[in-house]
């Protein structure tokens, strides 16, 4: 690209040049040639004024006046003979001419005769010329400093050219190196800003594109991980399930189907909650079910607990709406009992209470924690559970945090007024 902008400057450069400079080098020439027949002109026009008079009286002692050193002058007698000067020994053409009374000039020759008079009568012929290799001299010489700033004003035009076709294609080498990053996966790639209008739009339109595909890819990979955590316990809840049809062959096929249902539903459930998170639904607009979704508590956990030989104890305190999505909050309650499950130890208590005009629910059990807060909501590995519930609740203007490490006890805090609330 830098050498094809070179090339074409250089090209535009010369074509300038080339129309200005040829008709600039005639009018040269032009002006020359005409300055040139001035002098011829006013040589002749001067000595023709000074020795009119010797010419008449006395032809013998004529002495001729000074001319530019590369003017010939000459004068001749009406007879034709030449009296003094430089000039052809018997007239010529030009000075025939002039014999008969008018001027003449010899464009080839470069040469000027004009009559001289006295009283009106013809008394001779001055003659002026000059040699065409000091004309070509002046010309050409004009002509090789006109060709000199040419050359120059080209080097000019390449040296700027050269800069500007770096100045313009490094951008867009640069805006090449960002695309080909970002073709290999790195979303986190900017393109930088040069002051050219044309190449910044591009460049905000390659970092508008970075950072959409950056987010998408990250709300998929979000959902991958999501969901192979927050389905691991209903397949294991489901396996077992079948498992005991196929231990127990006496055992009531159809009940065990019927609850397979119920968990495929759950399934279900919470594949449609995990892609409506992903997929960026913005914040809730009304208040959730608070009641719905604890019943599905109830009905899906207390079967999972006991088949642990342990109890689920649901307490509602007179709890006020949510003002959050309900995908959101069931997939946190689905983290917290998952946890309990596979972690902690005894009855699990969910209790929703009413935390001045804020919605709490605590999820506790008998069991314990050795992690401090932080550690515990961190994301590492297959562990993103609770980093997971935490991102929810914050994403909806609430806060999950540890109120107890032993017994354990989690508490989720959520608005329920306003859908912009922070929650202290």
């Amino acid at each position: 690209m830098r050498k094809r902008i070179v090339a074409l400057t250089i090209a535009a450069a010369v074509l300038a040049i080339s129309l200005f400079g040829l008709p600039l080098a005639a009018g040269v020439a032009k002006y020359f040639v005409d300055d040139q027949w001035a002098d011829l002109e006013r040589a002749a026009d001067s000595a023709a004024l000074q020795i009119a008079d010797t010419l008449a009286d006395n032809p013998g002692s004529l002495q001729l006046p000074g001319t530019h050193d590369h003017i010939d002058l000459a004068v001749y007698a009406p007879d034709g003979r030449l009296l003094a000067g430089n000039g052809p020994a018997t007239a010529d053409q030009i000075v025939g001419e002039a014999l008969s009374g008018k001027p003449a000039q010899d464009d080839l020759d470069l040469a000027y005769a004009i009559p001289v008079t006295d009283g009106g009568a013809l008394v001779g012929v001055v003659r002026t010329a000059t040699s065409n290799l000091a004309l070509y001299s002046r010309i050409g010489l004009a002509w090789l400093v006109m060709l000199g700033l040419a050359v120059a004003a080209l080097a000019l035009t390449w040296l700027v050219s050269r800069w500007l076709a770096a100045r313009l294609a490094r951008p867009l080498e640069e805006l090449s190196a960002t695309a080909r990053r970002l073709g290999e996966g790195d979303f986190t790639v900017r393109a930088g800003r040069v002051g050219v209008p044309e190449i910044d739009s591009v460049a905000t339109s390659l970092d508008t594109t970075a950072e959409r595909i950056g987010d998408t890819l990250g709300r998929e990979r979000a959902f991958s991980a999501n969901a192979s955590h927050q389905l691991r316990t209903p397949l294991a809840g489901l396996r077992l399930q079948l498992e005991s049809v196929l231990d127990v062959p006496e055992a009531d096929a159809r009940g065990v189907v019927q609850d397979a249902v119920e968990t495929v539903d759950r399934l279900e459930r919470t594949v449609d909650d995990l892609l409506t998170l992903a997929r960026g639904r913005p914040r809730a607009s009304e208040p959730a079910d608070l009641t719905a979704l604890l019943t599905e508590v109830e009905q899906d956990w207390r079967g999972l607990l006991a088949a642990e030989g342990r109890e689920l104890r649901v307490v509602r305190e007179d709890p006020p709406a949510p003002w959050a999505s309900e995908e959101a909050i069931r997939q946190i309650l689905v983290v917290l009992l998952d946890n309990a499950l596979r972690h902690g130890q005894g009855a699990v208590e969910v209790v929703a209470r009413d935390f001045s005009g804020v919605l709490a629910v605590d999820v506790g059990d008998q069991g314990s924690v050795n992690e401090d807060g932080m550690a515990l909501f961190a994301r590492r590995g297959n562990g993103i559970g609770l980093a997971l519930a935490r991102s929810l609740a914050e994403a909806e203007g609430g806060r999950l945090s540890l109120a107890r490490p032993s017994p354990t006890k989690f508490t989720l805090h959520l608005p329920c007024d306003d859908p912009g609330l922070a929650v202290g």
